[in-house]
Parts: structure tokens; C-alpha cells; sequence
């Protein structure tokens, strides 16, 4: 008899026990985002087909957006279609208080004391861990050196927004193909919203006080979009607000960015030099900042679950630890180099002098992350978690709304301040209908 697996991920995966599933003829359809470490993966399938001779992995890749909106639906329907999810540490705590995903018991050999502590815990409710890290991410800026110099410019090790833009102003030359900086436009709660969350949280801003009333109307958000629009008007690329975690990538890839502030996991793919055409003109700073705020950092992790509707539970579990595992990690470094791992999850890993030595973004990644607090997000006590997004059901909804008014804002076709106006109505009528404050 033949079972068919389904498996939705925007991670990765490693190693284990090959026996339960070896034992069983299985098919593993595989859905992942469309990001670099995941389509590495797949080129990887081989290795774990020859270790699980019975199992076979078919992929379907998707675009971030449509990956989430995908297996939220399958998770709140109970769907069943798929035996591994790939969501983050929003999902995580949410699900897994819900009971929408099994516990993992990961082998002695996977050894999960190697995780990084703020991973491990932003995938864990009440000490269990309901998901494994394929990659972890924090935020940081990413500049060109050479065009730096040329300004006569040099990046501080910790920021400010001021600083920004005056770098961005300094190095701007669209005549050239150049642009001052790339961040992101596309609408979306993980795309230009975790980017906006962030620089408000930066300036000091919130999305909720004490009592959940909506703050986009206060002069906190105010600031972070006026300085948005600004510099994404004036020293962005064109077509901004079409322009996510990918775009970006590609931009700053080819030399069409003097900075970037995006998430960490991208220093691995700008200081390639097989895929980046200014590997070796590429410097690293921390998440800028702004007077009354604190870093624009985050905390995200891609990462493998089951859902509580699979009816293969241990062979999932099999297929996530091989993708997790620090085996998996030195199978990418056999094959492709030690700049091409997963980063961002593992203790080890950043204890390795193999892939210190060469990456140099490494210590900053790390510091980066063990630096960001989801517990404590703001200059203000909040009553919620995360620090670029809000750890509550209502959050996807209606950040994906906001979203959509605010790349609005980038493209000029409404203000600021009409903007922020609607996102304020948008947020205070649905959580009234949430119910809050509860």
C-alpha cells in the first residue's frame, strides 16, 4: 500500500532514523518558499532519497506569500493536506497552544541543546518544542564598502536612521544604475510589514498600548513611514513597492544597492561570489536605531512542524530531522562550501572556525540574534510578543490589510498621513470584533 505525504516548508532538511521510513513506500510532496536555502535543498533531495530508500520527495515551490496563506487555511480547516508545515516563530507559539501541531521528540543524536536559546524558545510553548529551525534569522544592514569609501563615508558598527539616509543620499546614482538604499515594498505581514514593524518599534513606536488600542495614529508611526516614504522615494530602486526579501536580493546581488536592511540570512548570498557580482565590496553593520527607540532587529526562524491532522507523524518527524540536523548542515558544506549552510540556528555552527573563517557576517549574525528580545519588543511595555510582528491570531489579517495601505504609500497614491488613518480604522475595527481587550 502505498501513502502519499505532503509537506509545506519555507526551511530545510537533515538526518536520522532511516528506519521507520525506509520500511514504508512513501511519496513526500514537498511545498517550499522560493528563498535561496530552500531551493538548495532541493538540489540536495538525492542524499535524502539514498538514505530513506523508501521515500521519494516531489517539490512544489512557492512565493512567500502564497506558501503562508496555504497552510494557515490547511492548519484553521484541518485540512490534512500535508504532513510538514514550513511556518516561523509567528505561527509557532499560536499553533502550538492551539494544539494544531504535534510536539517534536527529537533522538539524543539530534541533540537539541545545540540550538541557539532565543530559536529554540521562540519555537517552544511551555518548554516543548513544536518546530525545528532550518534557518534563523535577525536583521542587519548590508552596504556596498567601495561606494561607502567613495562618499567619503564610513558605516558605524551600530547606526542611526539619520545615518541612513545620509549614506543613501551620498551614494545615490541612478545615472549609473546605483541606488542609495533597497528595503522593502511588497505588501505583505512578512514582507513590508515585519520590515515597518520593526523601524516603528526603532522609532519608538508600538502596534498596541496596554489596553490594545491601535497606535498608528500617534507620532511614533508617524516618523518611521515619513522616513519610509522618504528614502524609498528618493534613494530607492524603481518599482519599490513590488520589491521584496528576493528582489532585494537581486539588486544588491548585481551592484544596484548601496545598502540594504534586511534579514541576516542574506550576508551568506551577497558575499558569494558565485552568485553576487560585489562578494568582496560587502560590509555589515547592525539594524540602525532612532533617538526614543531602540534596534530595528527582529527574530524569525523558517522552520519544520507537523500538523495535528497527519496521519504519518514519525516518518514527518524523520524527514525534519534529517533537514535540521548539524548532519545536514555538513552535507551543504561538503557539497557547495561552508558560506552556503543554514545559518542562524545552531551553537555549534558559529563555534566552527571552518565557517568563521570564512564569513565574516557570522559574529554580527550572532549577536544580532542573541540581541533581539520578542518578549520585549518596544520602549513601552505591550501586552504581546514579537518584535516584527504581534503573536496573536488577528495579527495575519490584519497586517496583510495595513500592508497593502501602506506599499500604497510608497507608490504615491495615498499620503502618509491617509495611510496611517486607514491603517488605525482598519486595526481598531478588527480587533473590536476580536474582541479585545480580553
Amino acid at each position: 500500500m502505498t501513502t502519499t505525504f505532503r509537506i509545506l516548508m519555507g526551511a530545510t532538511a537533515l538526518c536520522t532514523s532511516a528506519g521507520l521510513a525506509a520500511a514504508q513506500d512513501v511519496t513526500l510532496t514537498v511545498a517550499t518558499v522560493n528563498n535561496g536555502d530552500m531551493i538548495r535543498m532541493q538540489g540536495l533531495t538525492g542524499e535524502f532519497e539514498a538514505a530513506h530508500p523508501g521515500i521519494k520527495i516531489e517539490w512544489v515551490t512557492l512565493e512567500e506569500n502564497v506558501l503562508r496563506e496555504k497552510v494557515t487555511t490547511d492548519i484553521a480547516t484541518n485540512g490534512g493536506q500535508y504532513d510538514v508545515m514550513t511556518i516561523g516563530t509567528y505561527e509557532v507559539p499560536i499553533w502550538g497552544g492551539q494544539d494544531w501541531l504535534k510536539p517534536l521528540e527529537m533522538s539524543a543524536e539530534y541533540d537539541v541543546d545545540d540550538l541557539l536559546p532565543a530559536i529554540r524558545e521562540a519555537l517552544s510553548v511551555d518548554g516543548t518544542l513544536y518546530a525545528a529551525p532550518f534557518y534563523g534569522e535577525s536583521a542587519m544592514v548590508m552596504y556596498r564598502t567601495d561606494l561607502m569609501e567613495a562618499a567619503g563615508l564610513e558605516m558605524p558598527e551600530e547606526p542611526t536612521w539619520d545615518f541612513i539616509r545620509q549614506a543613501a543620499e551620498a551614494m545615490h546614482d541612478p545615472d549609473n544604475g546605483v541606488y542609495g538604499i533597497c528595503l522593502r515594498g511588497k505588501a505583505g505581514w512578512g514582507e513590508n510589514m515585519a520590515l515597518l514593524t520593526s523601524m516603528a518599534n526603532s522609532f519608538g513606536g508600538k502596534w498596541f498600548d496596554a489596553e490594545w488600542v491601535p497606535q498608528f495614529d500617534q507620532p511614533a508611526w508617524n516618523a518611521a513611514m515619513s522616513y519610509y516614504v522618504d528614502v524609498m522615494g528618493n534613494y530607492g530602486p524603481p518599482g519599490a513597492s513590488t520589491n521584496g526579501f528576493n528582489e532585494n536580493l537581486a539588486l544588491f546581488q548585481t551592484g544596484k544597492c548601496g545598502m540594504w536592511y534586511d534579514a541576516t540570512v542574506a550576508a551568506g548570498f551577497v558575499t558569494d561570489p558565485d552568485d553576487s557580482t560585489v562578494a568582496d565590496k560587502v560590509g555589515f553593520a547592525q539594524a540602525p536605531s532612532a533617538e526614543g527607540g531602540q534596534k530595528a532587529n527582529w527574530l524569525w526562524a523558517w522552520s519544520l512542524a507537523i500538523p495535528a491532522s497527519s496521519e504519518n507523524p514519525e516518518a514527518a518527524q524523520t524527514f525534519i530531522e534529517w533537514a535540521t540536523s548539524k548532519g545536514y548542515t555538513e552535507l551543504v558544506a561538503e557539497k557547495e562550501g561552508w558560506l552556503a549552510v543554514p545559518p542562524g540556528t545552531r551553537t555549534s555552527l558559529y563555534e566552527n572556525p571552518e565557517y568563521t573563517e570564512v564569513a565574516p557576517f557570522a559574529e554580527m549574525t550572532l549577536a544580532a540574534i542573541n540581541s533581539a528580545n520578542p518578549g520585549s519588543p518596544t520602549v513601552d511595555e505591550v501586552p504581546y510578543v514579537g518584535a516584527q510582528y504581534v503573536a496573536i491570531p488577528e495579527f495575519q489579517g490584519i497586517a496583510t490589510t495595513i500592508g497593502q495601505l501602506f506599499s500604497a504609500a510608497v507608490t504615491g497614491q495615498t499620503s502618509v498621513e491617509e495611510a496611517l488613518t486607514a491603517a488605525q480604522a482598519t486595526a481598531t475595527r478588527e480587533m473590536r470584533r476580536a474582541g479585545y481587550p480580553k
